[in-house]
């Protein structure tokens, strides 16, 4: 079993920027990919970014060069840095950890971007 506890999430200002963490914890061999996951009110949750073990990243194209994805193997922790943000990156986060067997979300956290 894999926990995740993510933080980070708040209201910000449109050009602001903010940090979301998200820590696996429990029983598990290794963790592969890791990522965020979004979803706004009426819509479908969406992928955002992952990042392998290797450090392989991939991001939506709505966030490409204001988002950054890294992860700390060691702590089994990744983190978003979300610059430039727009009213329309308004959603709940949330993380998510694949291990070899299976896929795991976090709790979710809010992020709202309002002036």
């Amino acid at each position: 079993q894999v926990q995740l506890v993510e933080s980070g999430g708040g209201l910000v200002q449109p050009g602001g920027s903010l940090r979301l963490s998200c820590t696996a914890s429990g029983t598990f061999f290794s963790i592969n990919t890791m990522g965020w996951y979004r979803q706004a009110p009426g819509k479908e949750r969406e992928l955002v970014a992952e990042i392998t073990r290797s450090g392989i990243t991939n991001y939506a194209d709505s966030v490409k060069f204001r988002f950054t994805i890294s992860r700390d193997n060691a702590k089994n922790t990744v983190y978003l840095q979300m610059n430039i943000l727009k009213p329309e990156d308004t959603a709940v986060y949330y993380c998510r950890a694949s291990t070899p067997t299976m896929g795991y979300w976090g709790q979710g956290t809010q992020v709202t971007v309002s002036s």
